[in-house]
Order: structure tokens, then C-alpha cells, then sequence
């Protein structure tokens, strides 16, 4: 550790960027957020990182403790990379980074699918919890996301349940271009890219989450 460059200050905000001030380490964490992923996962999540930089942005997240590699052993012999209980903690802070950015100029490209999940999570309001109660699968592509609306939060992981109120199965673009508003629910459905399970009542909150936190606020 004592070749890491430090800003020397023992000021609280000086030490936490010591720990994740370096460039690509706030995007790892945010792309663990949603549960544990493997190396080539990551990669694949953070257009531009180079194998080796990302390699030693773990290494560093994992020395500070904010990191933790899990190794499944044999047969599969994976490796993979979730947060630990203090990285944990960041998540409130990342949200609010990205509420805070959402006002800073936007850059071609797409959301890949964690930053998208998160938006939906930054943008949760809890005052309508009670409306949108309920357990949700999110079926995007290959990988399934668990939804769940409490009393007053919202929690989203790389995850399944066996009973949910609804299911949403799509592809990212069509998900994208749902968020957007290049398209809406009733043309995905209609051209096959959308499908809803559930009864009409669940179909309903689990949309309306998915959207509300696009949608303009009231005039």
C-alpha cells in the first residue's frame, strides 16, 4: 500500500478517495452493486478499462477491504468479485452521485444494464411504495433481476424468487428504448419484444416502477 499515491489529508472526504478516488473504481463498485460478478463480467460492463487496469483496480478495492474475490473451486473454477459490507455502505452515495451527474451533459452511447437498474433505484420515490408493493422478476437477456418493493424501499439484485407478483422478460435495447420513450409498453408487447406475466393488478405496479422513474415529474 505504501507505494498508492495519497493526498496526505487526514480530512474524512482526502481518505475515502485514497480508498476509491482512482479512475474505473466507483464504476466497479457501482457494477457490483447488484450482486457478485466474475472478472469478464466487469469487463464486458466497463467499455474503455483495459484487462490490466482493471485487474489492479480490484487488486486495490480488495487490499482496502471494499472488495471481496470469492473462488468457487472445481469443477467451474470461478473467481468471482462482490462488495463487502463496507463497500456496501457506498451505495446511498452512488446513488446520489448519479442523481447529482444526471445534470452534467450527456455522452453518446448507452446505459449498460446495471447503471439502468440503478437509475430506477436512484429515481424510486418511497412515498409511492404502498402502490407499488410487490416482488418482481426482471428477466433482461440472459441474466434475472429481482425487484422487490417494501414499505418504503426498493431493492434490486442479480437474483430470482420462486413466487413473484409479475415477471418482465426482454433484451437491454428494448428496455432502453422503454425508458427512453422511444417506445412505449403496448408496442413492445404487441411486436413480441416485451413479455408481461402476472395478474393485471401486479403487471401494473411492476411497470409503473420500471417507469416512473423516467417520466417527467408533474407540471
Amino acid at each position: 500500500m505504501s507505494g498508492r499515491r495519497s493526498y496526505g489529508d487526514p480530512c474524512g472526504v482526502a481518505r475515502g478517495l485514497d480508498v476509491v478516488g482512482e479512475r474505473w473504481a466507483l464504476l466497479v463498485i457501482r457494477d457490483l452493486l447488484l450482486g457478485p460478478k466474475r472478472f469478464n463480467d466487469l469487463l464486458g460492463g466497463l467499455p474503455g478499462v483495459s484487462p490490466n487496469v482493471l485487474s489492479q483496480r480490484l487488486r486495490d478495492l480488495i487490499d482496502h477491504g471494499v472488495v471481496h474475490r470469492r473462488d468457487l473451486g472445481a469443477p467451474a473454477r470461478v473467481h468471482l468479485y462482490e462488495l463487502t459490507a463496507w463497500g456496501r455502505e457506498l451505495e446511498p452515495m452512488l446513488l446520489q452521485l448519479g442523481r447529482w451527474g444526471s445534470r452534467a451533459p450527456l455522452p453518446p452511447g448507452d446505459l449498460g444494464i446495471d447503471s439502468l437498474l440503478l437509475s430506477i433505484k436512484a429515481g424510486f420515490d418511497p412515498a409511492r411504495a404502498g402502490k407499488l408493493r410487490g416482488a418482481y422478476e426482471l428477466r433482461i437477456g440472459d441474466d434475472t433481476y429481482l425487484a422487490e418493493v417494501t414499505d418504503d424501499t426498493l431493492t434490486i439484485s442479480r437474483a430470482t424468487t420462486g413466487h413473484p407478483d409479475a415477471t418482465l422478460t426482454t433484451d437491454i435495447d428494448t428496455l432502453r428504448a422503454l425508458t427512453d420513450g422511444r417506445c412505449t409498453i403496448t408496442d413492445a408487447v404487441q411486436s413480441g419484444d416485451l413479455h408481461l406475466a402476472g395478474n393485471q393488478p401486479a403487471v401494473e405496479r411492476l411497470t409503473g416502477l420500471l417507469l416512473a422513474s423516467f417520466s417527467p415529474p408533474p407540471a
